[in-house]
């Protein structure tokens, strides 16, 4: 017989945005608690709110599953004593299985004999094991925990009241000092504590006190709230999800409403008046038909709709005064021109170790003009692109950012296009910040994207060279999202990214200059090439491509990245056709052979010490290969060396490379050699995995 268990913690309110993280987590050791204890279960549903975290096991045993298992113990040699008898080691094996030694008998094992008994134990009654859960609560992590009281225990915050339900009987068990009940709490003002009769009943008794555990329903009763305010006033209300997330995490009963402020604001820039009706007061804008932004906005009421007029009031209040000062920030930044603003940057620190943000700016200004040549920018973009790695700082120091530093590369758009800054700079400066994350949005303009990738390629290279790379799982300064940011806008665009030449003509322009740019560089290509390669697995492996694939392209001598995505995805095409398991083996025994070539020797092979014809067909068809390689795509290539297969074959087949004749051995070594590193700087073939 199955039965339902519930287990609610109620706490004093937990942070929005660690709500959701602490259910999932709570789930998760629930889950491997239950499977631990081999106690069966179909499903596990979850509740939360800011204050209560719960828990609801569906179809749950009533006991735990019986264990029978024949356990074995120590060799017959050494179960048994000169006289026949059991010996101590025997005697302990019984004792330690809860056995007598009638229980034990022999079997064999690989040949010998082993001494073995039939073990059996009963499982407990579900009651037994459940009581012992508040271990696995006390067993999760936070960002921050608190002390409360007088006790030397932490938790997320404040345990108050704690319900555990077997179906309708309590379980003992106590957290933190709180013995279990079946008393709930509802609404912190509009409800009353609530006794829960059995686990089914949880989410009614609780709603009727004003509490929607299921966060879930509560999100959808939010959304359906604004989309009927939508409907009826025929505007538009972008529901951000982050900020849904976070409303939907600070209430337990939410009712929608309407607030408005004063038209004069909308002469500020929306950017402005959305980010501190979202950031500070957790607001919804209003946008109109035609996507305009409107002089209203939408709150979530924890509580229901008893006066709801006036908590709108009090909340256009509190908005009336964030955008009075968003609006005398906006009034006073527009004084001040760009390149005062940039001025300032000389006085503003990048990095105590790295120099200022006017001489990051430098830097990145002469590496965007590399790389902006590099990928084939116009004269006309590479103006632009000098203007906008001149300034695109510039806005770090406005009054503005400093309230709002989210609005980062946001303002300096706007303010570029009020100063009178061409538009695709303008975009430029906003663009440089992408991606902002693993998946985020990419900068759409070639001058944002260069501007991007200069200014994640500067900041990489002077942290490592001052020696703030990553250790382990701590990156202070996200230099992993920065490498995995620039690997995600050159496969974007397509661009051919040859790492190491790249950094080294960067490298040495910036040492050339060491007084302008504010550094020496140490050399670091190495490091860095590695430390991009390690992003690259994570890019690959983010596209299901199969691991020994990502091996063959990271180590191989193909340096340039764009390649490297297009070789990936050549080689997972092919793994699946007919002919690539037996060309990949042949080029892989060509590689390892040639490995043993003198490095030193002569490089050219002589055709005079070929012995047969599987020499020579092998050395036409290669040069021939090799003669056209520069005007073949990287797919013409592989074919190519595909095609080598059954020449490779009939080449081994008659074929000693090894022999005693040093100028034979060295020349067919040779011969093995060029092929083994064309194949290379494709991808190292040797590491693909095709048995």
């Amino acid at each position: 017989m199955t039965k339902q268990f519930l287990m609610e913690i109620g706490l004093e309110e937990i942070p929005a945005h660690i709500v959701t993280p602490s259910i999932n987590q709570l789930v998760e050791k629930v889950t491997t608690f239950l499977n631990e204890n081999r106690l069966e279960f179909t499903s596990i549903e979850s509740f939360s709110t800011p204050r209560r975290l719960a828990i609801r096991v569906n179809e749950l045993a009533d006991k735990q599953t019986n264990i029978e298992e024949k356990a074995k113990g120590p060799a017959k040699r050494i179960a048994l004593d000169k006289e026949g008898e059991w010996s101590k080691a025997a005697l302990g094996f019984a004792r330690g299985q809860q056995a007598s030694s009638d229980d034990l008998f022999f079997e064999d094992f690989n040949g010998e004999e082993y001494v073995f008994v039939n073990k059996f134990i009963e499982g407990k009654l579900a009651e037994e094991v459940l009581s012992t859960l508040p271990k696995v609560v006390k067993q999760m992590t936070f960002p921050v925990s608190m002390h409360w009281a007088n006790y030397d225990y932490k938790f997320i915050r404040p345990v108050h009241w704690l319900v555990s339900l077997l179906d309708e009987a309590v379980i003992p068990m106590t957290l933190f000092n709180v013995a279990s009940d079946r008393i709930s709490r509802g609404h912190r003002f509009l409800g009353k504590e609530t006794e829960i009769a059995h686990a089914k009943d949880y989410e009614m008794a609780l709603e009727k006190e004003f509490v929607m555990v299921d966060a879930a329903k509560r999100k959808e009763t939010i959304i359906n709230q604004i989309k009927e305010i939508e409907r009826a006033n025929s505007w538009i209300i972008p529901i951000d999800d982050n900020l849904l997330e976070e409303v939907n995490n600070l209430v337990e009963y939410p009712t929608a409403f309407i607030g408005d402020f004063e038209e004069q604001y909308l002469n500020v820039p929306s950017e402005i008046l959305i980010t501190s009706m979202k950031e500070h007061q957790r607001y919804f804008e209003v946008l109109s038909q035609t996507d305009d932004l409107l002089n209203h906005f939408i709150g979530v009421r924890n509580g229901n709709e008893e006066f709801i007029e006036n908590v709108a009031k009090g909340n256009a209040k509190v908005l009336k005064a964030r955008l009075e000062d968003a609006e005398f920030f906006y009034q006073e930044d527009v004084k001040g021109s760009i390149d005062s603003y940039v001025e300032k940057l000389k006085n503003v620190t990048f990095h105590e170790k790295i120099g200022s943000m006017f001489e990051k700016m430098q830097r990145v200004n002469a590496i965007s003009k590399v790389i902006g040549k590099h990928v084939g920018l116009t004269d006309a973009e590479l103006a632009d692109l000098d203007r906008a790695s001149q300034i695109y700082k510039f806005d770090l120091v406005t009054l503005m950012v400093d309230e709002f530093p989210e609005l980062q590369g946001i303002i300096g758009e706007k303010y570029a296009l009020l100063h009178g800054e061409k538009k695709e700079v303008a975009q430029a400066i906003r663009e440089h910040y992408l991606p902002k994350s693993s998946d985020s949005d990419l900068p759409e303009s070639n001058i944002g994207a260069v501007l991007a990738i200069s200014e994640k390629i500067d900041t990489l290279i002077t942290f490592f060279s001052v020696g703030l790379t990553p250790k382990g799982s701590n990156d202070p300064y996200a230099l992993r999202r920065q490498a995995y940011g620039i690997i995600r806008i050159i496969e974007s665009k397509g661009w051919t990214f040859p790492v190491e030449n790249l950094h080294h003509e960067i490298e040495t322009m910036i040492n050339k200059n060491e007084e302008k740019f504010g550094l020496h560089l140490e050399e670091t290509n190495q490091s860095i090439h590695t430390f991009l390669m390690g992003r690259m697995k994570q890019w690959f492996n983010g596209k299901n491509i199969r691991h020994d694939i990502i091996e063959a392209v990271i180590e191989s001598r193909q340096d340039d990245l764009s390649q490297m995505f297009e070789v990936a995805e050549i080689l997972k095409a092919n793994a699946t056709k007919n002919d690539f398991k037996p060309s990949v083996e042949s080029l892989t025994r060509v590689i390892n052979l040639a490995s043993k070539a003198d490095a030193t020797g002569s490089l050219i092979v002589d055709e005079s010490l070929f012995e047969n014809e599987s020499e020579r067909n092998l050395y036409i068809a290669f040069n021939e290969i090799k003669d056209k390689a520069s005007t073949l795509t990287l797919t013409e290539n592989f074919d190519a060396l595909k095609s080598l297969n059954p020449l490779i074959e009939a080449y081994f087949e008659n074929t000693m490379v090894m022999v005693d004749d040093e100028k034979i051995r060295n020349n067919r070594l040779v011969q093995l050699r060029e092929i083994a590193q064309m194949a290379l700087s494709f991808a190292s073939l040797d590491k693909l995995i095709v048995k």
